[in-house]
């Protein structure tokens, strides 16, 4: 956004936006995204002859979830397909359509700005990005490295530009959009972003995999709530490919839900934590399921995508997967390199050192340990 408006763009945003933590300490007087407007009001103020860019940030599917919402909606449990990481409950089964109501009310909110872009005129030539930023909030989903916490919904609407019903296979992460936007207005990209544009395989025209390089992606977590003894977080990083799935866990030795007796990241505000899905997890700590989301992980993860699409089982042991294993551990590694990422330059530990920012909580900043 700032480089935007540097180059004449007026930028705006409301509901969630660049967080947390607080930009106020770094001199700025709006959060990153921009200052904080109604689209109406956004649009009305704005000269025709004006581009802009503006930031939506719902709060919906977040959690707390109105219990029972769901099934009161419409939306029956007996229809629910519950994923392989959760025990198939009614608790659960409701959960899930809590869940799928909150989804619903995110769609009712992209309508209304989509009708507010329509009536303004400017639909035709804007682009259109709608998306999450983290899987869903259950067990073994958001705040992990698994397809449940990090595969995201990505949809991109330009009509003047983009055909319509073009479904690509080419690996994308979020961090993709500021190349891609800043390349849709002929700015340049800057040389210490890392991402690429999206543009050059949105504007194919084609279906399927457009650019043959795009064949995977990384990522990584590392502190993401204060659930650990001394703060610390959980650092791990991944490469995704269409066969695999690999995993480094750089502190094994730590719990990657949060420490016992809660294991709870996201936190004790009734996120994952209160959840009917969790607490039907942690009934059995002796469970496979409870291993799964819960308990101590090794250092690496290996899953066959084409035989186990859910991640259940870790081969990264298997000597008949050892190729795939050392090969994808290596590529990793040379990506965190190249990215002067501090976990591949010995320098990881900075992270837990990090000051953490609850604004729920007291609105400062905890001291680092």
């Amino acid at each position: 956004p700032d480089l935007l408006e540097r180059a004449g763009y007026k930028i705006g945003m409301s509901g969630k936006g660049w967080a947390p933590g607080n930009f106020q300490r770094s001199g700025r007087r709006n959060n990153p995204a921009g200052p904080n407007i109604p689209f109406e009001k956004f649009l009305d103020g704005l000269p025709k002859d004006v581009p802009f860019c503006y930031w939506f940030g719902s709060h919906h599917p977040h959690r707390p979830y109105e219990k029972g919402s769901g099934v009161k909606a419409g939306f029956k449990p007996e229809d629910v397909v519950v994923p392989p990481t959760l025990p198939d409950t009614p608790e659960v089964r409701s959960d899930i359509c809590d869940y799928l109501e909150a989804i619903r009310m995110f769609d009712d909110e992209v309508a209304r700005y989509l009708a507010a872009l329509e009536k303004s005129g400017r639909r035709e030539n804007t682009i259109i990005v709608v998306s999450s930023d983290n899987g869903f909030p259950f067990p073994r989903g958001k705040a992990n490295l698994y397809d449940g916490g990090t595969r995201e919904p990505l949809i991109f609407v330009w009509p003047s530009h983009i055909k319509p019903g073009t479904v690509l296979d080419d690996f994308a992460t979020l961090a993709d959009l500021a190349p891609t936007f800043l390349e849709a207005a002929g700015l340049p990209v800057p040389t210490n972003m890392t991402a690429r544009s999206l543009l050059p395989v949105l504007l194919a025209g084609k279906s399927g995999r457009v650019d043959p390089s795009r064949d995977r992606a990384f990522f990584g977590r590392e502190r993401h709530a204060s659930v650990r003894a001394d703060n610390l977080g959980y650092p791990a990083r991944a490469i995704r490919t269409a066969e695999f799935l690999y995993i480094k866990n750089f502190a094994p030795g730590r719990w990657p839900a949060g420490d016992p007796p809660m294991f709870g990241d996201i936190d004790e505000f009734d996120n994952i934590t209160g959840s009917a899905s969790k607490a039907a997890v942690l009934v059995d700590q002796k469970s496979h399921l409870f291993e799964l989301a819960a308990a101590k992980r090794p250092a690496e993860e290996l899953y066959d995508l084409a035989k186990d699409p859910d991640q259940l089982v870790n081969i990264a042991a298997d000597s008949a997967y050892a190729g795939p294993r050392e090969k994808l551990s290596a590529e990793l590694e040379k990506h965190l390199r190249e990215t002067a990422d501090p976990r591949g330059t010995g320098g990881g530990d900075a992270f837990d050192r990090y000051e953490y920012f609850h604004p729920e909580k007291n609105g400062s900043p905890r001291p680092a340990p």
